[in-house]
């Protein structure tokens, strides 16, 4: 039987990090301005460094002629309130049988430790976990304690989410997804867990700013980047895309980084 080790190299470079592109918003959100246009745009992104994707069961069918050049992981929960900012609950929506209809190398869901739900979603990461293990396809497990959004000191402690991380790791995820708070305790995170962990996008936040937190993501350890708005929103995309990868996969610097995107057009 097929091990991971094939689905995984279309997720993760030969380095074993990712530049990775989240355009899976519409499951849990109401904003999702530049998705489709930034979806349409992966195949000039994958030549720009663009590892991965995170999509949709919808996206996945309706885009595909996008996606064959870079990996792709299905998202296979969904918000129980697309309205709701805050994500107040997820529910399970599709499962591996359902990824690999569509072709995806990965399945990825939220789990949130801590939270009044916590009891449901670790449910579902377990089951999820064997299910991947059965078919031999990795499990991105999007970590975020005490719920969607960070609320509380506690939920962007790096002491609490790499419990929280371990925790995930220990149901079964082979890829850990979670938010880094930007200090050097970021590095108890990856510490903790024994796969790889890639650094959630974050908010939309100016270039210099976000270009140096992912050099330090990078210098703490992580993996990679799992990124958003910070792409989908951007008035160059290709630009940033071009940026990440010298900074994940060249260990560049922020202010490399930042020359990269100056020096691009689109």
């Amino acid at each position: 039987m097929m091990v991971k080790t094939r689905r995984l190299g279309n997720i993760f470079a030969a380095d074993g990090k990712t530049v990775t592109l989240a355009l899976d918003g519409f499951g849990f959100s109401a904003t999702t301005a530049g998705v489709d246009h930034a979806a349409r745009t992966v195949p000039a992104m994958a030549e720009h460094g663009l590892d991965n994707v995170l999509v949709t069961y919808g996206q996945a069918k309706n885009f595909a002629e996008y996606f064959t050049n870079v990996g792709m992981c299905l998202r296979v929960d969904v918000t129980t309130g697309v309205f709701d900012a805050s994500v107040p609950d997820n529910m399970p929506a599709f499962d591996v049988t359902d990824a690999l209809k569509v072709g995806a190398d990965g399945v990825v869901i939220m789990n949130f430790p801590g939270a009044h739900n916590e009891r449901a979603t670790n449910a579902f990461a377990a089951m999820l976990a064997q299910q991947c293990d059965e078919w031999n396809v990795p499990f991105m497990c999007e970590t975020l304690p005490y719920g969607y959004p960070v609320t509380t000191p506690e939920s962007a402690d790096p002491e609490v989410v790499a419990v929280a991380s371990r925790f995930s790791e220990e149901l079964g995820a082979d890829i850990i997804k979670t938010r880094f708070a930007g200090t050097d305790d970021d590095r108890k995170i990856v510490e903790n867990c024994t796969v790889p962990v890639i650094a959630l996008g974050g908010p939309k936040s100016d270039h210099e700013t976000y270009f140096a937190f992912v050099q330090h993501v990078i210098e703490c350890g992580a993996k990679g980047v799992a990124v958003g708005r910070n792409i989908t929103q951007d008035p160059k995309p290709l630009a940033v895309v071009s940026a990440l990868n010298a900074l994940v996969h060249e260990n560049a610097t922020a202010k490399d980084a930042m020359a990269i995107y100056e020096s691009l057009d689109s």
